[in-house]
């Protein structure tokens, strides 16, 4: 597959997916600057984390009006795969291509720590080989990961089975003590309907080396590309 990497101002996260995509995948990978007009003929794009345009006015409220979200939301409306990790979910939300909100975390601090996910759906990219019972230690590192959406998105939400994961913890039990940022439902990711973009707050990328003791986060790119390539 051809991923293309998006890069704003103030990503920092940027140099983490690409690594993994490349070296550990063995993808191919091309860095797609914010000014940009042209995805390159990309199969995936990815939204990375950070601070892009240093989270002013609010996380990604900036970056959605950057000229290639022109392209990415054109690209996601004919069905081209789109995710986004932390900032880049809060990037999709803005953008309109996912549902909900990403709010500041309850405890008003910026938290960076090891959680732990479960799959809620194998009717994503992202999740549809993972094991719905194996809890996954992911990192985060957000101070607006609390999703937030009324009650009638969230019942859309679980209707039509588009969570992805849940804050749960070690042993899997979807707890409020297991939840790190007050997030509704304790949702860590979710889809869209039509399931081609993918918002997630948690760092995948970050747990996805053996140098960094965890490689949970390998099995959800192992996921995409096993379907992709299917």
């Amino acid at each position: 597959m051809k991923f293309g990497v998006v890069i704003f101002p103030g990503s920092n996260c940027d140099e983490d997916i690409i690594y993994v995509l490349e070296k550990i995948m063995g993808q191919q990978v091309v860095r797609l600057w914010h000014k940009d007009h042209d995805l390159q003929g990309v199969d995936f794009v990815v939204l990375p984390g950070g601070f892009s345009f240093g989270d002013y006015l609010r996380s990604g409220a900036i970056s959605r009006f950057s000229p290639i979200m022109q392209e990415v939301i054109q690209f996601a409306a004919k069905g081209g795969y789109v995710m986004g990790i932390c900032n880049g979910f809060q990037i999709l939300t803005e953008a309109g291509l996912l549902p909900g909100a990403l709010l500041h975390n309850t405890n008003r601090k910026f938290i960076c720590r090891n959680i732990y996910l479960k799959p809620q759906t194998s009717q994503s990219l992202l999740t549809a080989q993972l094991d719905p019972q194996q809890p996954l230690r992911i990192p985060i590192a957000h101070g607006e990961g609390n999703y937030f959406a009324d009650a009638d998105v969230i019942k859309a939400l679980n209707d039509n089975d588009q969570v992805m994961f849940r804050y749960c913890d070690e042993a899997g039990n979807i707890t409020a003590d297991a939840n790190p940022n007050g997030s509704l439902e304790n949702i860590a990711g979710v889809t869209n309907l039509t399931r081609n973009v993918f918002g997630l707050m948690p760092h995948p990328e970050r747990a996805a080396d053996g140098l960094l003791a965890n490689e949970d986060g390998l099995a959800i790119f192992e996921s995409i590309l096993s379907i992709v390539r299917a």
